[in-house]
């Protein structure tokens, strides 16, 4: 085993227990039709949880709506809460995911975040709901 390894026990531990702001949604006019909405961050930032150096992502939100839609100056407000959080990639993407999938309730959603290099690494990370990587052929594309 790798003498880093252990440093980053319990790094994450709280991950699923940090309080965030509410993502907030509006009634759907439009729940009778399938459709998708995409929504690009190009400024998302949270911390390091190894450096504590910050950083940077583009996070892309590709949801089809139920009942309800995400109202967006909530969703910004939750996104910046990050900012001063220690956190994985991983975690991050998952954690958004999580949230947004319980306040939207859509009938299907990916997140996405591609990371800034560091140490001249890009890091892509993405999650699906309601189906994984090879469901989302399926569950995220438009039908022609």
């Amino acid at each position: 085993m790798n003498s880093d390894a252990s440093s980053y026990e319990g790094l994450q531990r709280h991950v699923r227990d940090l309080q965030l702001p509410d993502i907030e949604v509006f009634e759907n006019q439009y729940a009778d039709r399938k459709y998708w909405v995409t929504i690009e961050i190009p400024e998302f930032n949270c911390i390091c949880p190894k450096t504590g150096l910050p950083d940077f992502a583009t996070i892309t939100v590709r949801y089809s709506p139920g009942a309800s839609c995400v109202e967006l100056k909530s969703l910004k407000l939750y996104v910046v809460a990050f900012r001063n959080v220690g956190i994985f990639h991983e975690h991050v993407v998952n954690r958004i995911l999580d949230d947004f999938v319980r306040a939207v309730e859509p009938t299907a959603a990916r997140v996405s975040g591609v990371f800034g290099a560091r140490g001249g690494i890009v890091t892509s990370v993405s999650a699906w709901w309601p189906a994984g990587p090879a469901g989302e052929a399926a569950t995220l594309q438009p039908s022609s």
